[in-house]
């Protein structure tokens, strides 16, 4: 598992990638979440009993950084295999976007929006956030071990040296 990591992340630009990925998803995510505040200037903020909530964010950040390049690599370099991609690639989206679901300041747009449908999607996704993103973190672990194991067998490489 760690030699095929190795092998997608020696490539500088699939590392570079991952850091964005992550640093992206991460500031997105707490200024969504209301861990991070642009006015009246910039501030950081983690309350005292959303320590949970933080850490989840890191995880999910972290997770589609590894997942998403990983999904790349295979794209790239099997080209023989694309009709096999789908799964990876909705996994790794799926999980990122679940990530994605406290409302925080959106859920305003979001009932203005569309109205009492847009209220109670919003009612759901703030009172199952953290179900949602520890359900999100399984969907990226599932999708790394599945994409792992793709890796593997399609690579034709042995790594049980």
């Amino acid at each position: 598992m760690i030699k095929i990591t190795k092998l997608v992340f020696q490539n500088f630009k699939f590392l570079f990638l991952s850091m964005i990925i992550f640093s992206s998803m991460m500031v997105v995510l707490l200024i969504i979440s209301e861990y991070i505040f642009l006015e009246p200037y910039f501030v950081t903020h983690i309350p005292s009993g959303t320590e949970f909530g933080f850490f989840l964010i890191t995880a999910i950040s972290a997770l589609s950084a590894l997942v998403i390049p990983m999904n790349l690599f295979r794209i790239i370099n099997l080209k023989s295999s694309k009709q096999k991609m789908s799964g990876s690639i909705v996994g790794s989206i799926v999980g990122s976007v679940a990530g994605a679901c406290s409302c925080g300041p959106v859920g305003f747009a979001v009932i203005s929006t569309f109205g009492s449908v847009g209220a109670t999607a919003t009612a759901f996704l703030t009172n199952y956030e953290t179900p949602l993103r520890i359900i999100a973190i399984a969907i990226l672990i599932i999708t790394f071990f599945t994409t792992i194991k793709s890796l593997k067998i399609e690579c034709k490489i042995n790594f049980q040296s």
